[in-house]
């Protein structure tokens, strides 16, 4: 069997690099997989995600990387599949798999993601989002609550899953505290005071479903909401809005988009950058590549 190529009139095996995060949430084998796509007609290369770079998928000659690992995993894929000019497909492996569900991306389902990965011929250009030490992003960098909530559920994922999520957020909103923060947006100062979140967003996806799905990852522009410090408990009406994705439509949290957003915030905060958990930048920037790749979708 064979696969035509996006983009392609004649049909010929796809050379495919699978980069592989065996350590993801799903714990999926890459030679189940690699033995899935080669089933839909592909030559498949695998790369060991930790052991991977770009001038190795170059010299492998892909035409497509595929990814398969959790959210952590799909902003290095995106940033190599840009530089090489092929497209990306994404095979969901990990806890939260927040990506892939904003996507439409089959979950869940190991099989009809690896017949998308490898047969796809529809693609989607997505915006990538960029911290200051270059660190790549797909769904969104946010700190606060966040942060609290993804480092509190790392050590939940292989007991509870996707459950592990809500059980850090319910941590981080009796233990945390609002930090100081001031929100600078394309040189405009937006806010400076104490906040319990900030959420910088390319998808908007995180936390296993919950999200600020007022991003749109094909605008060219990241999306900005801050939830001033308050009654800690009001922050129930700030999970159900994540939960919902219309968190920035509540009256009194600051929504805003733009091309650069500078984060001032005390030493040693930290950043829940698609579920992983980073020291943020002394000031933290982030920056938006518009259709920086082009995603294999259905």
């Amino acid at each position: 069997m064979t696969v035509a190529r996006a983009g392609q009139s004649t049909l010929e095996a796809v050379k495919i690099a699978l980069i592989a995060n065996a350590g993801s949430g799903g714990s999926t084998d890459p030679d189940e997989v690699a033995a899935a796509l080669t089933a839909q007609g592909a030559r498949v290369q695998v790369f060991a995600i930790d052991e991977c770079d770009r001038a190795k998928v170059r010299e492998s000659g892909a035409e497509r990387i595929v990814v398969c690992g959790g959210d952590g995993s799909i902003g290095f894929a995106a940033e190599i599949a840009a530089a090489l000019d092929v497209p990306l497909a994404v095979i969901p492996a990990g806890t939260a798999n927040d990506f892939a569900r904003t996507q439409d991306i089959p979950l869940d389902d190991i099989p009809r993601a690896c017949v998308l990965a490898a047969c796809g011929t529809q693609l989607k250009r997505l915006d990538l989002g960029r911290l200051s030490n270059g660190s790549p992003f797909v769904n969104g960098a946010n700190t606060g609550l966040s942060s609290h909530a993804a480092r509190d559920a790392a050590v939940l994922k292989s007991a509870l899953g996707p459950v592990a999520y809500g059980v850090g957020a319910a941590r981080a909103a009796v233990k945390a505290d609002p930090l100081r923060c001031k929100v600078t947006i394309d040189g405009r100062e937006v806010f400076s005071d104490r906040t319990w979140q900030v959420l910088i967003a390319v998808t908007g996806g995180f936390g296993g479903g919950s999200g600020l799905f007022s991003a749109d990852p094909q605008d060219g522009l990241l999306d900005v909401a801050v939830v001033p410090a308050g009654s800690r408990f009001g922050l129930a009406r700030r999970a159900w809005g994540m939960r919902r994705g219309n968190l920035a439509d509540q009256q009194d949290v600051i929504h805003s988009r733009g091309r650069e957003i500078l984060l001032e915030l005390p030493p040693g905060t930290e950043l829940n950058v698609d579920g992983e958990v980073i020291e943020a930048g002394r000031p933290e920037r982030a920056v938006i590549e518009p259709g920086a790749f082009a995603l294999v979708v259905g």
